[in-house]
């Protein structure tokens, strides 16, 4: 399966949005997004990607409540999972959360095959033992050019994208 992972999209509509075509014209099937949506109406324009998300927080998502209820109630292919989240698709394990600390953390493990994390807003992949640590970087693009990962379970490759 190829899953698109994002982070950090801090409001950035025009920006999320170009980051989801590309994302369904890659052939995601899925999108985890590590987390700093900020407001609801970026994570509607997550729900309308017509893909399942799985989410966290992020330190700048300040209404959880409002976030959660969101997701609950009107997005229907979106499941937050709070500070950490964890998924096994195609007997491949992953987790994913905001904080570079919990990332390296859930990495040092080794009991998934994938963590993904944000907040930095650098991309940034690595092998920690058998586990493929990786930030996808911002879709933002404040502090590097605004891109994002898609992730092949099959492979346990990924690539990067850059949106323009």
């Amino acid at each position: 399966m190829l899953i698109a992972i994002m982070s950090d999209s801090h409001d950035h509509l025009a920006n999320l949005e170009k980051a989801i075509i590309l994302a369904r014209q890659g052939g995601a099937e899925m999108i985890i997004h590590c987390g700093d949506y900020v407001a609801p109406f970026s994570l509607k324009i997550l729900g309308n990607a017509g893909l399942p998300v799985h989410g966290v927080f992020g330190n700048n998502d300040g209404d959880q409540y409002l976030l959660t209820r969101l997701s609950m109630s009107e997005l229907e292919l979106i499941t937050l999972h709070g500070q950490v989240g964890t998924l096994e698709i195609d007997n491949t394990k992953i987790a994913f959360t905001h904080l570079p600390l919990v990332g390296h953390g859930l990495a040092a493990t080794e009991d998934y095959d994938l963590v993904c994390f944000g907040h930095s807003h650098n991309h940034h992949a690595r092998h920690v033992g058998s586990t493929l640590l990786l930030n996808p970087g911002e879709i933002m693009g404040k502090d590097e050019s605004a891109g994002f990962c898609i992730y092949d379970t099959a492979k346990d490759s990924f690539q990067r994208l850059l949106l323009k």
